[in-house]
Parts: structure tokens; sequence; C-alpha cells
């Protein structure tokens, strides 16, 4: 009975992470991001940011979660942690709604570039990502396929950063700090910044979104992989565990502030390591992720995790004001 009740529970993990929307990287690999950040942050940052974090409405939810046994110090960390997926965490809330076309993915209008602070209640979760269009097969562009859609990703760090380096107010400050948390993650994630175009996918992949794995009824697709490399457990204590096993990151690259830079190394890894046959080919698959694969895709999310850490952490103690 015991055996049987553990293969149900498995049985709907894998369906919660297969049919969730995609999130670059899950909680895990946000909160890992985080979690290397905050090491690196000086103790007057980690004092503002802890006053900046108050502000947001799920602070205090996010405090009562925390064992009461944790140290007020980790629990300033933990918090810092979790306020990184925040912004994936609207995406479930019903108080927070889609604008823009197909879904909200799309941007559309005056409100999608709107810096308001908690007062928003759209999801925007076009900020999420930076379509950079990528051909594989000789298909020649469009006039419409070479425009990214803006804002996005670059965009809105861009504004972020301007916002925490101003003398804006706090509250504005607290929500552009988690919407950064969050982005420098994103971009990190390769297929966050990449849409791969064809004469079959004319439309584009939307980042991996529509290569699948597997064959249906099963809906796991190559930005789903990519997304679960550092780990599917939302648990902020799984997250410190995983920030410890990470490499250093390479200090030459940790130096680095120019988001956009940042966003052309995941193109040029989705490219040359994402979408790379075999076993990923041409088209929508369903396609088999091989041992290979899976362990070259590991040690680059590793890499990519760590890189975002360094340089998050350096924004915050450069910028932040």
């Amino acid at each position: 009975m015991a055996k049987k009740c553990r293969l149900i529970a498995l049985a709907v993990l894998l369906v919660l992470v297969f049919t969730n929307p995609s999130y670059a990287w899950f909680d895990a690999g946000h909160m890992a991001v985080a979690y290397l950040a905050y090491q690196e942050l000086s103790q007057p940052v980690k004092d503002r940011i802890d006053v900046l974090l108050r502000f947001n409405p799920s602070y205090e939810k996010w405090r009562a979660s925390l064992p009461s046994s944790t140290s007020e110090a980790d629990k300033r960390m933990l918090i810092f942690m979790i306020a990184a997926t925040w912004p994936d965490q609207i995406k479930s809330d019903s108080t927070y709604s889609d604008d823009g076309s197909e879904g909200g993915n799309i941007p559309n209008g005056r409100s999608s570039r709107r810096n308001i602070g908690y007062q928003d209640h759209l999801k925007h979760k076009y900020w999420h990502f930076v379509d950079l269009p990528l051909v594989q097969d000789g298909t020649k562009l469009t006039k419409q396929q070479k425009r990214v859609p803006s804002p996005n990703a670059l965009t809105q760090i861009k504004a972020f950063r301007a916002v925490l380096a101003s003398d804006r107010p706090d509250a504005l400050k607290s929500y552009d700090l988690v919407w950064l948390l969050h982005l420098v993650g994103d971009v990190h994630q390769p297929l966050h910044c990449t849409a791969r175009f064809g004469k079959t996918q004319p439309t584009g992949d939307a980042g991996g979104n529509f290569v699948k794995l597997c064959a249906a009824p099963c809906k796991l697709a190559l930005h789903t992989f990519w997304d679960g490399l550092p780990g599917d457990n939302g648990s902020p204590f799984f997250a410190v565990n995983v920030g410890k096993s990470l490499p250093e990151a390479d200090s030459s690259l940790a130096g680095i502030a120019d988001a956009a830079v940042w966003i052309d190394e995941s193109f040029r890894l989705a490219s040359e390591s994402v979408y790379v046959d075999p076993p990923i080919g041409l088209g929508a698959g369903p396609f088999t992720i091989t041992d290979e694969y899976r362990k070259n895709a590991l040690e680059i999310a590793r890499a990519r995790v760590a890189l975002a850490g360094a340089r998050l952490a350096n924004i915050l103690n450069n910028e932040l004001k």
C-alpha cells in the first residue's frame, strides 16, 4: 500500500510539472540565483532590501511560511529568495489578469509598458522573455518574424535598474526589485531569449514550448525540460542546497553588467547547445532526450544559474540606492 501511494504521488507530481505554464528554471532555480546573490551582498544592501520587501503584498505570507525556529537572519535571506519567484506566483493568482493578445504573451498597448507598482494587477507575462529569432533550416525570415516584441525582459531589466538607482518611492522600488530578481534569472535560461522559426513553424516555437519531447497526450516540452534542470522542488531550503552545490561563476563574466550581453549569451547557447541535432531536430518533434544531451544541458544550466547569481549581486551592490 505504501509503495502504491508513493507511485500515485509521483504520478501527480509529474502531471503538475509537465502541464505547468513555462517558468524559467522553476522556483528552485530562481531561488538558487537569489541565494547566491545574497551571499555577496553588503550588509547595508541587505538591510535596504529587507525594508523594500516588506511592501510586497505577499511578505507576511512568506514570513509565516517559514519554521518558527528559523533565525531572523535566515528568514531575511529566505524571504529574499522567495521574492524572486513572485512574478511567477501571480500567474496563478485570480486577482491578476492577462493583458495583450494571445493570453497575455504578446505586449499590446500602453499598459504593457507601465511601471506603477503593486497596484498594477496585470501579469505581464511578456516581460519574462526576449524572442530573438533563430533559423536553422534556411528559411528566410520575414519582416514580422524579425521583429522582437517589446516590451520584453531586456526593456524591463533596464527600466527596473533605473528605478532602483533613483530617488523614486520605496513602494515602487519594491515592485521593481522583485521583478528584477526574477528577470535576471529568466534571461540566463537560453530558451527565454530565443524563438526558433522554420518551414513547419512559421510563427515560431515560443522558446521551445512548441517542441515536444514525447507524444500526445504527454505535454513535456523542450522549454519545460530546461526549466527543470536546476530542480523542481519549490522549497527555499532545497534551493539553498542547490545554490551550495553550484560551481563558482566565472569572475571575468560575472562583471558584465550589460543585460543585452547576457541575452546574447543565452541566444548563442540556444543555437549551439539547445537546438542541437541529435536529439533536437527541426520542427516540433517529438524528440527523445539522450543521456549525453541531458548531461551537457545540466552543466550549462548550473553554470548559468551561478552566473546569474553573481551578476544580480553586482547590480544590487552597485546600483540599489
